[in-house]
């Protein structure tokens, strides 16, 4: 059973941001700083990457643990509240997630995806880690 009110679980859901999320600037912020440029949010690239380098063909997804399934099956065993809901859809962002990486994949591109506590914890290593494959390619 759920401790909020529909109207106060309704808020808090469409309060949840897509695009433009602490993690994202963080990490936005971190390579604008470094002189890359890049283009966010792409529409028109499959999957629609959080950052985008299009000459290089990197796509790069800046994924929170919760919606994305962080260690997935231990996870899923602590949800207690709608479990059968959450775990339906958790597991369709986990599926989604992986025919993404495929697809672009097979179009040639460079998937990066980091967790939320990569980009908090060590912003410098997720950096690094794109600048090599900026230069590898």
């Amino acid at each position: 059973m759920d401790v909020l009110t529909k109207e106060q679980r309704s808020k808090n859901m469409k309060a949840i941001k897509n695009k433009d999320t602490k993690i994202e600037v963080i990490l936005r912020k971190a390579l604008w700083a470094k002189g890359h440029r890049y283009r966010k949010n792409c529409k028109d690239i499959y999957g629609k990457p959080d950052i985008v380098f299009k000459k290089q063909k990197i796509a790069i997804f800046c994924d929170s643990k919760f919606w994305h399934g962080y260690d997935w099956e231990n996870q899923k065993k602590r949800i207690g509240t709608n479990s059968e809901f959450w775990i339906k859809k958790i597991g369709g962002n986990i599926e989604r997630d992986r025919k993404v990486n495929e697809t672009l994949k097979s179009q040639g591109w460079t998937v990066l995806r980091f967790w939320d506590d990569e980009i908090k914890k060590d912003i410098t290593h997720c950096v690094k880690i794109i600048e090599a494959n900026l230069i590898n390619l």
